[in-house]
């Protein structure tokens, strides 16, 4: 009867491990989500706002790219209200979003709904804007952002003079008036812009070459919160009262992002009285329409061009990597730490568009048909 007890026994333990090599995972098998358990998944997709075309083209690109992966999507705007986008992530992740690719309106807080990703194992990555303070962000694509804002400061030096088209610096020539404005304080970007810019700017505000009449040239001073071009226009009608009597003349405005340019160049057309064939050198981010059509009509002079299909290809790939198990692929390590942690990261490359090559960089690759930007 002991015998029959033993090899009763036996033969359960040989039986439970068998069971378990056929459900457990098998030597050098990734442990994490295969690729059938994928195949299907939710994946939550969050912009900032949809005031801006560029967040709408991103938003639509993104999407499609991962339906025709086979990926089920929840797009959402949050239209800059900040509660609105915590709120919406929050119902993603209970529809059961098994990843996240966010672009924060304020970079600092999401903590706590990216605590509640965590504990569902949800990857999450942060689309062209930083997420700060939290260990609980995966991954990061952008562009280089300190780079940005060094091609915006040379295309302001180029478009007065101050350097010639090869980027050699040109003697002789100035001083000039220019006038600052930085991004949204909110937005880790507006900081890399604004430091890139202005170590290029830095040399020619020493010499004197370049002036600022308002005397505003601290971040603080200079920054446009959520990026509102009204905001940017009231604080442009502001400076030229103050600062613009007696005929002094404005050569260049230091813009980072077309939707601020717009609102200046409404302001330098109206308070200043400048005609728009007579515009100061403005600069401006993002290449949206109205922007290149203002370049084109001689307008704003200069747009960095940051090709968001490659940024929503990037974060695509992100995703679809992170949920077979995989790691995605990055070639920055050490740029973006978020306070809490050092955030891997994909860097694209921008460039700088003016009248002289839009077609080149827009119309002939295909980013823009040129009905688009007539």
């Amino acid at each position: 009867m002991r015998l029959k007890k033993l090899l009763g026994a036996v033969a359960v333990v040989l039986a439970l491990a068998a069971g378990t090599t056929a459900c457990g995972s098998r030597p050098g098998v990734a442990s994490g989500t295969s690729s059938a358990d994928a195949s299907g998944a939710l994946v939550g997709i969050s912009m900032p706002t949809q005031t801006s075309e560029r967040w709408i083209a991103d938003g639509k690109n993104v999407s499609e790219s991962l339906a025709k992966l086979g990926y089920k999507t929840d797009l959402q705007y949050a239209n800059d209200d900040i509660p609105t986008q915590v709120s919406q992530i929050e119902n993603m992740l209970t529809k059961g979003a098994k990843s996240l690719i966010v672009a924060a309106i304020d970079g600092t807080t999401l903590t706590d709904v990216l605590a509640k990703a965590k504990e569902q194992n949800v990857k999450v990555i942060a689309y062209d804007r930083l997420i700060n303070g939290t260990p609980n962000v995966d991954y990061y694509t952008t562009f280089d952002n300190y780079e940005v804002g060094v091609q915006q400061a040379t295309s302001l030096l180029t478009g007065l003079g101050l350097l010639d088209a090869a980027g050699k610096k040109v003697e002789g020539k100035g001083p000039f008036n220019v006038e600052l404005f930085a991004g949204s304080p909110d937005d880790n970007n507006a900081n890399f812009f604004w430091t890139g810019a202005m170590d290029t700017l830095k040399p020619y505000l020493d010499a004197g070459t370049l002036k600022v009449p308002s005397g505003q040239t601290k971040f603080e001073q200079a920054a446009i919160l959520r990026w509102q071009a009204a905001t940017a226009q009231k604080r442009m009608e502001d400076i030229l009262t103050a600062a613009y009597g007696s005929g002094k003349k404005l050569d260049g405005v230091l813009s980072p992002y077309d939707g601020l340019s717009i609102g200046i160049i409404s302001a330098l057309t109206s308070t200043g009285g400048y005609s728009k064939g007579d515009l100061p050198v403005v600069t401006g981010q993002d290449a949206e329409k109205g922007s290149v059509k203002s370049i084109i009509a001689g307008e704003q002079y200069s747009t960095i061009f940051k090709d968001t299909r490659k940024l929503g290809e990037q974060a695509v790939k992100m995703v679809d990597a992170a949920l077979k198990g995989q790691e995605p692929e990055i070639n920055d390590d050490k740029t973006y730490n978020n306070k809490v942690k050092v955030v891997p990261a994909y860097l694209l490359k921008s460039v700088i568009v003016t009248k002289a090559d839009y077609k080149q960089e827009l119309i002939d690759t295909g980013y823009y048909t040129e009905a688009d930007v007539k």
